[in-house]
């Protein structure tokens, strides 16, 4: 869920045709709904030597958030099993451990 409060960043993914990494990389972000630009690489060689220059590394996918280097998928898949992708996404964080407890209180009070 996108935080109304927080503008939208502007998440760039560089991938090329072929790369199951790069889907992965565009599942994830599809998944959260997320709007990102593609830049295939592999159709533009002015486009792959931006992408080098900006991250400093020649596989793909390469992903930023806004002027954030982000990484590869590994490095975007780590963020979000640490809870740190969302926030840098724009998205609301989820509250699970107050629901949890909220649910715990509840259950305390005895039936009603």
């Amino acid at each position: 869920m996108e935080d109304p409060t927080v503008p939208a960043p502007h998440i760039v993914v560089y991938s090329t045709a072929m790369c199951p990494y790069c889907v992965r990389a565009k599942s994830l972000l599809q998944n959260k709904g997320v709007k990102y630009e593609e830049i295939r690489v592999d159709m533009d060689r002015e486009k792959m030597v931006e992408m080098m220059q900006r991250s400093n590394r020649r596989t793909v996918p390469q992903i930023f958030i806004d002027d954030f280097h982000v990484g590869g998928f590994d490095d975007m898949a780590q963020l979000d099993a640490y809870g740190k992708l969302d926030p840098l996404l724009g998205l609301a964080p989820h509250n699970d451990e107050a629901a949890f407890a909220h649910s715990m209180d509840a259950s305390e009070d005895g039936p009603t």
